[in-house]
């Protein structure tokens, strides 16, 4: 599929892809006249960078578990960075977990105006 359609399909822009392509997260396939054609793949790994991304990864450490991916293997500086990454979210996820508590407490200890 040519880049438009991707973008379209996996909900993100065109310069979003070129910028995959620019951090080498995402290789297309070139035609002889050089435009860009990704595989059936692509719109899922595209949507797992969307949530990496939102999660706060950066493009370094995305880079950087790709080959986990693909291998399924990974070595120990990989390990500790998907550790890393993980234990702050974890951390993260607490932290929002706490404001949600507030939050709903909030909501019914306080009167509906309607």
């Amino acid at each position: 599929m040519r880049i438009g359609q991707l973008a379209q399909r996996a909900g993100v822009s065109v310069r979003a892809l070129r910028y995959y392509e620019e951090q080498n997260l995402l290789t297309p396939e070139r035609t002889p006249s050089g435009q860009r054609v990704y595989t059936e793949d692509a719109v899922e790994l595209v949507r797992l960078f969307q949530r990496f991304y939102a999660a706060g990864l950066g493009s370094r450490a995305i880079a950087a578990l790709l080959p986990c991916l693909d291998s399924g293997r990974a070595t120990p500086e990989q390990r500790r960075m998907l550790q890393t990454e993980r234990d702050r979210l974890a951390t993260r996820i607490e932290d929002l977990t706490e404001v949600l508590t507030r939050l709903d407490e909030i909501l019914a200890t306080t009167d509906d105006p309607t």
